[in-house]
């Protein structure tokens, strides 16, 4: 049994109301293609700039902003220096990008050049380290770190408690009367464990929603 299926078997068991919700929706995109459809770069620096970009945009829109911003260098994503070195009215005019997030970009990027974030070793941190890490950052809130987490470093078992899709789903699904706040929705996904991050993905597509930028 490979490790998705391993994962799904053991949600099946663990929660009849997960169950159900795993029966009607089947078998999920694989991380590679959820990351391909999504523009998503495969570097650690770029995934972040991406995800400071994309904040509280549709997908679609998040990507040709990410686009422009390549555009105006080549192509490619920007370096922290080349943020830096950039001035930010031009770069917020050339890409699209709000004031705030061109200040996000260049906190990023200062916390990167400084090594106040070590991207050499960040995926060998716990889920826990991730987060102290990307959150002194300004801009990157602790939803950003747990889409990082989850659909870049790709770890198992992060529950994004903040996330308004996730918690409307749970509401829905388990019959609440109001959407669980983070100590309810804690003790609900327990079960899930070690496997929160896939039934995460379940209940966005049980709403047919992405993520929702709580941030």
């Amino acid at each position: 049994m490979d490790d998705r299926a391993a994962a799904v078997a053991h949600l099946r068991a663990a929660d009849e109301v997960l169950a159900g919700i795993i029966d009607r929706i089947g078998e999920l995109p694989t991380d590679e293609d959820e990351a391909e459809s999504r523009g998503r770069p495969s570097d650690h620096y770029g995934a972040l700039v991406r995800s400071i970009v994309g904040q509280q945009l549709s997908t679609k829109a998040a990507r040709a902003i990410y686009l422009r911003l390549c555009d105006r260098f080549g192509g490619r994503t920007p370096t922290p220096e080349e943020v830096l070195a950039d001035d930010p009215e031009e770069l917020r005019a050339a890409a699209g990008l709000s004031r705030m997030k061109v200040s996000f970009l260049r906190s990023l990027a200062e916390h990167v050049q400084d090594g106040s974030i070590e991207l050499d070793r960040i995926a060998e941190l716990s889920d826990d380290d991730v987060i102290a890490e990307l959150t002194a950052v300004k801009g990157i809130g602790e939803w950003s770190a747990h889409m990082y987490l989850m659909f870049h470093l790709r770890r198992p078992d992060v529950l994004a408690w903040g996330d308004l899709g996730v918690r409307r789903a749970v509401q829905l699904a388990y019959g609440l009367e109001e959407a669980p706040l983070r100590v309810e929705l804690t003790e609900i996904a327990e079960p899930w464990r070690p496997y929160r991050t896939l039934a995460c993905r379940y209940l966005w597509e049980s709403l047919d929603a992405t993520p929702v930028d709580a941030d």
